[in-house]
């Protein structure tokens, strides 16, 4: 028998499912166990196709659009995803007489309340953000056409010319990187000294513990994998942020199977971790297979302790979530 090659990876912590996305999942759990299926889910309820795929298995339906939802069904419930959705949509749920349940992470919600505050005090609103991002979309959604530009880099912010430079507020998307925002803030506090900043930091307590854990664990690491989908803005950010700490390389999986072992060749330290809609069933399926092929240790990487927990609505409550009920992303352990 080939001894195996020695491999040491580096496990991140914290990694995978925040407070938000672990809240957005048990809705549409609780929801299901309350109400039957089918019950309608408008966009991914989180970015990542298990999660999604593990939902529809057991009775969800996920749709683009409200009008999808069938006549016959509009008693059953329409779940909006942790992003957030602009004001219209609920508007439009109302218009149609759907009941619905709004799953927007509580965190996004923040974000929105200081966006609608700096427009009430007459600043116009800059939103440092990724231009398509339903997050995005959604917190540009809640103020009137016009009253939000939408920035993305320092170029952007060197382009602007607003009506007033000094009735100016800004926000940030929750799940941006922490390094690039600080630069575009730092621009525009320089360019418009009178720019109001955020009651309280945008982006989220999960984004930047899980940025520090890479940011730890990166330096020597001859590659970083971290577990996310490709549309997970969170997820991306960390694979950035790898490589800006000193991986040699790194990449975004969204399962074990994606995994090019010819690609990977010998490497000796591998750093892994897991955007914030990413289950951690799927990371254990990504050490597994790394065990198959290599003499395997694991080192945790661990910067934080995250305790955050966040209520689901107030209509769900009276449903018992368990462990098995969340099994198919948690896993049995």
């Amino acid at each position: 028998m080939t001894e195996l090659h020695p491999l040491k990876i580096r496990l991140c912590g914290p990694r995978g499912f925040c407070a938000g996305v672990d809240r957005a999942i048990q809705m549409v759990v609780l929801a299901l166990k309350k109400y039957g299926a089918p019950v309608y889910v408008r966009h991914e309820i989180v970015h990542n196709r298990f999660v999604v795929e593990g939902l529809e298995a057991q009775g969800a339906v996920f749709v683009e659009e409200l009008d999808e939802i069938p006549p016959e069904h509009h008693g059953q419930p329409v779940i909006f995803s942790a992003h957030g959705v602009p004001k219209a949509v609920p508007a439009d749920a109302e218009g149609r007489n759907l009941f619905y349940l709004d799953a927007t992470c509580p965190l996004v919600s923040k974000v929105h309340k200081q966006a609608m505050r700096h427009e009430r005090l007459g600043r116009h609103v800059l939103l440092i953000g990724h231009k398509g991002h339903p997050e995005v979309i959604g917190t540009m959604g809640q103020l009137p056409e016009g009253a939000v530009t939408l920035v993305e880099t320092v170029e952007d912010v060197d382009a602007l010319e607003p009506a007033d430079p000094d009735a100016l507020g800004f926000v940030t998307q929750t799940t941006l990187s922490v390094d690039d925002t600080a630069q575009v803030i730092a621009r525009l506090t320089e360019r418009f000294p009178g720019v109001t900043a955020p009651a309280a930091e945008s982006i989220c307590y999960a984004t930047t513990n899980r940025q520090e854990a890479v940011k730890a664990a990166a330096p020597g690491c001859d590659l970083f994998v971290v577990v996310g989908a490709p549309n997970s803005s969170n997820s991306r950010r960390l694979v950035e942020v790898a490589l800006k700490a000193g991986a040699k390389r790194s990449i975004l999986l969204q399962r074990a199977a994606e995994i090019d072992w010819d690609e990977i060749g010998d490497i000796s330290t591998l750093g892994l971790s897991a955007g914030a809609s990413a289950p951690e069933v799927v990371v254990a399926e990504i050490i597994d297979a790394f065990r198959d092929r290599f003499n395997v240790t694991i080192e945790l990487a661990e910067t934080a302790q995250e305790n955050e927990n966040f209520l689901v609505n107030r209509e769900l409550r009276d449903v018992e979530l368990t462990a098995r009920d969340m099994a198919f992303v948690n896993g049995t352990d």
